[in-house]
């Protein structure tokens, strides 16, 4: 097997409730605010508060949370490099998706514009 298949394979069996507190630390340190973490992750999958925590609660991997996700028609808009990935080259569309959520966790992080951030 290859190094992507066994990324993508990853990727499908992380849960959500493992990496989110990486996020909420994330901006918070840089100064954002834990609603303006759940405005984009709403803006990318449709869900409100009460949708992710109870995701969070049953422990829902990336594969089952984006199933469930609407992901908003504008997403394709999220173009760039993270972790070494450039988004809009990546085949495989779960682990795509994932990307665009860590991508736009890093520019509220790095201060960008919520407007930018949710390609308006």
């Amino acid at each position: 097997m290859n190094d992507t298949i066994l990324h993508d394979e990853r990727i499908a069996k992380m849960t959500f409730a493992s990496v989110y507190p990486h996020y909420v630390t994330k901006v918070e340190k840089k100064g954002r605010t834990i609603d303006e973490l759940h405005t984009v992750i709403q803006w990318l999958t449709g869900f409100d508060e009460k949708a992710l925590q109870k995701l969070i609660e049953e422990k829902a991997t990336f594969e089952q949370f984006f199933q469930e996700a609407t992901l908003n028609p504008s997403a394709h808009l999220i173009t760039g490099v993270i972790c070494g990935y450039r988004i809009e080259e990546i085949k495989n569309p779960l682990t795509q998706k994932t990307r665009y959520l860590d991508k736009l966790v890093d520019e509220l992080a790095k201060g960008r514009k919520m407007d930018k951030i949710l390609r308006t």
